[in-house]
């Protein structure tokens, strides 16, 4: 008798547990989207580090930028001493800062570039000669 309440009370925690899961997956998903489309910057991500990145790796949330992959990441978090599987949620105030600072520098850089290239003179195409 005792081990079937045990066990709907077991069951009851578990399905908890799941639709917590859930919740966190969505939430991670669309965070991760709303980065990749611009709306977003990680660097707010990792000042603010809401619910959903407490226990997520750095690294998935840095490569959820658009152009960054795992050597990119890698050679970052190197740099600022940080270890690639760190969880954001227990990232120091000043790992926190240096993190962002650095994402809000590249960020930057990288629009300059963009804009530098927007107003390059575009060259006329070479003319191809044809035998005729």
């Amino acid at each position: 008798m005792g081990t079937s309440a045990t066990v709907g009370a077991g069951q009851e925690q578990h399905l908890r547990a799941l639709e917590f899961a859930n919740r966190v997956r969505l939430a991670r998903a669309s965070l991760k989207r709303k980065i990749a489309g611009g709306e977003l910057s990680a660097a707010e991500v990792i000042l603010t580090c809401p619910w959903q990145v407490q226990t997520m790796k750095i690294s998935d949330l840095l490569m959820s930028q658009k152009r960054w992959g795992r050597a990119r990441c890698r050679r970052l978090l190197m740099a600022q001493s940080v270890p690639e599987n760190k969880q954001v949620g227990t990232l120091t105030e000043r790992q926190r800062r240096a993190l962002s600072a650095v994402l809000a520098a590249k960020t930057a850089e990288a629009e300059q570039q963009r804009r530098e290239l927007d107003r390059a003179p575009v060259a006329p195409a070479a003319r191809v000669l044809t035998a005729a």
